[in-house]
């Protein structure tokens, strides 16, 4: 009778035993390009209205010199430094989204504002190479979103996910890099078992708090590992078992799904965002900036805009209309009204339309008044948007978006776009660093070749500068 390996055991193996020979090419580029587009969303965090607020809290829990955070000069222990630069990523709802897994599966996800975060920290801890960061994070973002798809996670669940797989996969991570064995990574999964969490409700209630279960989750990776390696110990079985997080956490779980072509085939998160918002946004977006770029509709000639989508989404946290005389930050982020309405007016929305003051345009006010949302599409269209816009004139125009850009299997960005995308993120929160923006992009697009990672943090922390106060 052959024997059953259970899945937690399967999965620290593989956390532990791929080499980054394993890795197949197309492998190493998407990670790559998560790794580059979360530095870009990183650094665009420093213009959040809550950066200096964090890194006060982050300098507060200790100094250190484990890490660093892109544009300052503060050095902090490691599970600091991630959980700083995770909620920086998380910001403007920019990084890398959405996991692809086994038998085509996919499910909603942030993974990279968490794996990204954990790795930078513990390489400059360890010393480590570009090759072993990049296997290192290919491992943290195979191991989450294989758990994300076998999870059955649904966005509408109440949950948020990125509080709960990601410290999962991500403490895996952090076992590798500390150069911990197979029993004692156990151990911290165990350990981060006990530290999981989050939910949807920050997100309807634009509350500032939807950054901080992605952040949470890099903070816990990094101490289940440090506190395994001290000699705690955590459940047997943390996934499957009694209690674990399979029956804890999940409604229509399928385990087995986790370990289909484990060590073949290498997941993460699927879609580059080209525009700054909630991914469900994005379809309406889409639309919306097509109908002023392909059909030459001009905003001044708009009469009222029908944006048709599904009940599902309309009902979500993304269908509320926007009252743009709060000028909330994070209910822009998750709002099809008001991206719709910024897409007209601008042509994309990035984080520099989503400051209190840009949101506030009289503008913008005005084309909120005249777009209207309908739940029309079927459900499963879950991902596809209808605009017709209906000009002073009489005449109309429609687009439909099946499928929105970004996805690197379906409609991928083309490296340009991705490259200027980093470029504008960094001219945006860090523009003292601006012009080493090129010289990041290459330092990540040769980064198996660095024995040494000094040059990109170099890069990414010049001596002395403080780009985000933190007094």
């Amino acid at each position: 009778m052959e024997t059953v390996i259970p899945l937690v055991d399967r999965l620290v193996a593989h956390a532990l035993g791929i080499t980054f020979e394993d890795l197949d090419p197309q492998t190493v580029i998407r990670v790559k390009t998560r790794l580059l587009d979360t530095l870009g969303a990183m650094a665009a965090g420093h213009g959040s209205q809550d950066a200096p607020a964090v890194l006060r809290v982050a300098a507060a829990w200790g100094s250190g010199d484990d890490a660093g955070v892109p544009g300052t000069s503060l050095r902090l222990p490691a599970a600091a430094a991630a959980f700083a630069n995770s909620v920086l990523a998380r910001s403007f709802d920019f990084e890398p989204v959405e996991a692809d897994g086994p038998e085509g599966t996919r499910v909603a996800a942030h993974i990279s504002g968490t794996t990204v975060p954990v790795a930078l920290a513990l390489a400059e801890l360890t010393g480590a190479s570009g090759e072993e960061l990049l296997t290192a994070l290919a491992i943290g973002d195979d191991i989450t979103a294989r758990l994300a798809v076998a999870s059955g996670f649904d966005v509408y669940s109440g949950t948020d996910n990125t509080g709960t797989v990601n410290a999962l996969g991500a403490t895996l991570l952090a076992a590798r890099m500390l150069g911990l064995d197979a029993p004692t990574a156990k151990h911290a999964l165990g350990i981060a078992a006990n530290q999981l969490g989050g939910t949807v409700a920050n997100i309807f209630d634009a509350a500032s708090a939807f950054k901080l279960p992605i952040a949470l989750a890099a903070h816990t990776a990094i101490t289940s590992a440090q506190l395994a390696a001290a000699g705690f110990t955590g459940a047997n079985d943390p996934l499957e078992g009694k209690h674990g997080y399979f029956q804890m956490y999940c409604t229509d779980a399928k385990p087995a799904l986790a370990g289909v072509g484990l060590g073949r085939e290498f997941y993460g998160d699927t879609t580059i965002k080209p525009w700054s918002s909630c991914r469900a946004a994005h379809p309406s977006l889409e639309a919306c900036i097509r109908l002023v770029t392909e059909e030459g509709v001009e905003v001044e000639q708009l009469q009222d805009v029908s944006i048709h989508i599904t009940e599902r989404t309309l009902n979500g946290f993304v269908g509320a209309r926007f009252d743009p005389a709060e000028r909330r930050v994070v209910a822009g982020l998750f709002s099809i009204h008001f991206t719709a309405a910024a897409g007209l007016l601008h042509g994309t929305v990035r984080p520099e339309h989503l400051t209190p003051e840009a949101m506030g345009d009289e503008r913008i006010a005005a084309l909120l008044e005249r777009i209207t949302l309908i739940g029309s599409l079927p459900n499963s269209q879950r991902l596809t948007a209808e605009a017709t816009a209906t000009l002073k004139d009489g005449s109309t125009r429609h687009v439909r978006v099946q499928y929105p850009a970004g996805d690197f299997a379906s409609t991928p960005l083309k490296n340009s776009v991705i490259e200027e995308k980093f470029r504008l993120n960094v001219a945006f929160g860090l523009p003292e660093l601006v012009e080493r923006a090129p010289r990041l992009i290459e330092l990540v697009s040769g980064l198996e070749l660095a024995e040494s990672l000094e040059g990109l943090f170099g890069s990414l922390n010049p001596t002395a500068m403080i780009t985000t106060p933190i007094a």
